[in-house]
């Protein structure tokens, strides 16, 4: 399986692969917003952030999967996911023991020198409280299923860096 990983990791489609997931999730998470009319909370801003890290790590994974390049790519994908689950976690325990003096912030605090929620505002502005659950599926909420995606993205993620020192096996056509 390991050798399987190492030789995915050297090819394009699965970098493209989760590129694409990440790609549907934050589309999904657009119309969330924008058609069910769900106001995401700073906090959900924060988690999409994470999740277009994913992507980008994907994105550049796929640029040039048998350089080097896909090291910076994997390192980008595990700090990505490990802050995606972080942050979920948060947002669950935010959600799940409301506390009135432990609450997220009104706006989200972008560095100056990439103010996403002035570039984007459709994207990365936040109107929502985190505390509110406005939904669920299977009796569990948004940032719960959030922290279950990012923990899986994860997962993936440490199993490739664990495969990397295995190199694919060559197949000799001529060997039999």
């Amino acid at each position: 399986m390991l050798r399987f990983l190492n030789q995915c990791s050297r090819g394009r489609g699965a970098w493209l692969l989760m590129a694409v997931t990440a790609l549907i999730l934050e589309l999904v998470a657009l119309w969330f917003q924008h058609v069910m009319m769900l106001k995401p909370c700073v906090m959900c801003i924060y988690e999409r952030c994470a999740l277009f890290g994913v992507m980008g790590a994907g994105i550049l994974g796929a640029i040039a999967p048998k350089s080097p390049l896909r090291y910076l790519a994997l390192a980008a994908w595990l700090v990505s996911a490990w802050q995606g689950v972080r942050l979920a976690y948060e947002h669950t325990n935010l959600q799940l023991h409301p506390n009135p003096f432990v609450t997220c912030d009104f706006a989200a605090r972008f560095p100056g020198w990439l103010p996403l929620d002035k570039w984007l505002p459709s994207v990365f502005v936040a109107s929502g409280d985190c505390a509110e659950r406005s939904w669920s599926f299977l009796t569990l909420t948004m940032p719960q299923w959030m922290m279950i995606i990012f923990a899986a993205y994860l997962m993936v993620a440490l199993l490739v860096l664990i495969a990397q020192p295995f190199k694919p096996k060559r197949r000799d056509l001529f060997s039999r």
